[in-house]
């Protein structure tokens, strides 16, 4: 394996992990899923409820047992529409390419256990993409505008940061375009934020700290704040010992207090305040400044971040997304475990090694072109320069 499809492996194995590990426990408190599991939870779990199939506000998901969930049904809709194109995409891919795939292709569908459309399975918020692209012919660029504020577009904005593998400004205008027609406000920044953070962490030799750093410096208004508040939290829990100095539950109450001012849901998750999730240039979506948080005072290790995620309870599918994503750009495919991996690609009928092989032929075709057209520009600069001399 080179180590190109080496680092795809990682991003798209620590996502799809996270984002199963996660679903189980999405959706409630540390101490919720402290009780029903016993403890904390050190890998794959069954569904928080048993009678998944009926309860409430579960049914009709079967989350847990390896599952993975919507982040990665609509990360690898992205990866086919890259697949498709071999070019960096704009808003008006997320109309003629994904939305159809959302409306038009049956597939696997784990948490339902059956082949479904995408459109059956995500969330209001992503349903919102049908309704304005598909329905509403809205111009994709501004088709964001009016849907509710959340981490739906950066869920899945990974791809972008491998075709952007390097350069997390790249990754961060890519993201931000395409999020447009999905997101507005911080949900859209939190995408181009995270893009940024996974094509900094693919530059041979970064660390954890140095690749979190590069995407906070590309962040806006309270993501950018939130940021900075959970980074300090880390540095100051560090200085106090770090992990082996206290409780294993104590980051993540560092953390959660850290970006509790920014987060517009609240303290009870499945109530969400009146003006939750509203557009706001003070505020910030929760998931990604905690996913940042983790991946710095674990230091890039995989495990130890995906499972902080889990532990996190509320929206811990998609803050393990982004952890894992992270964690396997920055070491590769051997950073996930390996039994892990197994275990979710086979309970969710999941193909990722050809998934990583499709990424991977795009990753190599668009940055290759990116290469030539740098040469040209390179190219007439000089010629330029000199005619200027």
């Amino acid at each position: 394996m080179s180590w190109l499809e080496d680092r795809v492996a990682g991003v798209l194995a620590g996502a799809a992990v996270g984002d199963a590990l996660g679903g189980a426990t999405e959706g409630w408190t540390p101490e919720q899923i402290e009780e029903r599991h016993g403890g904390r939870v050190t890998g794959i779990v069954g569904p928080f409820l048993p009678d998944w199939r009926t309860a409430r506000p579960i049914a009709p998901y079967h989350k847990g047992d390896g599952h993975v969930t919507d982040d990665t049904l609509m990360t690898h809709a992205l990866i086919e529409v890259y697949a498709t194109h071999h070019t960096h995409l704009d808003a008006y891919h997320m109309a003629s390419d994904l939305v159809p795939l959302m409306l038009g292709e049956r597939r696997w569908v784990p948490e339902l256990e059956d082949e479904a459309l995408i459109l059956q399975r995500v969330f209001l918020a992503e349903k919102h993409l049908v309704a304005k692209l598909h329905y509403g012919h809205v111009d994709p660029r501004e088709a964001g505008v009016g849907n509710i504020v959340n981490c739906g577009a950066t869920m899945y904005m990974a791809p972008v940061g491998l075709v952007n593998a390097g350069d997390p400004a790249g990754a961060y205008a890519e993201a931000i375009d395409l999020a447009g027609a999905h997101q507005v406000s911080y949900g859209r920044e939190a995408a181009g934020v995270f893009a940024a953070a996974v094509a900094a962490a693919l530059v041979p030799g970064t660390t954890a700290e140095r690749a979190v750093d590069e995407a906070r410096r590309l962040a806006h208004d309270g993501t950018r704040a939130a940021i900075d508040a959970v980074l300090e939290a880390v540095a100051a829990f560090q200085a106090a010992g770090g992990l082996a100095a206290h409780d294993e539950r104590e980051l993540n109450r560092v953390l959660r207090a850290a970006v509790s001012p920014y987060d517009t849901v609240g303290e009870t998750y499945r109530q969400p305040a009146m003006d939750a999730r509203l557009p706001s240039r003070t505020k910030s979506i929760e998931e990604l400044p905690v996913a940042l948080g983790l991946v710095v005072a674990h230091d890039g290790d995989a495990r130890g971040a995906i499972l902080d995620a889990v532990n996190y309870g509320r929206d811990a599918d998609s803050i393990a997304t982004m952890a894992g994503a992270i964690c396997g750009a920055l070491a590769g495919r051997d950073a996930i475990p390996g039994a892990w991996v197994q275990d979710v690609t086979t309970a969710s009928k999941l193909d990722l090694d050809t998934v990583i092989a499709s990424m991977t032929a795009s990753v190599r075709a668009i940055t290759a072109d990116d290469a030539r057209r740098a040469r040209q520009r390179t190219e007439a600069l000089n010629a330029m320069l000199e005619e200027s001399a």
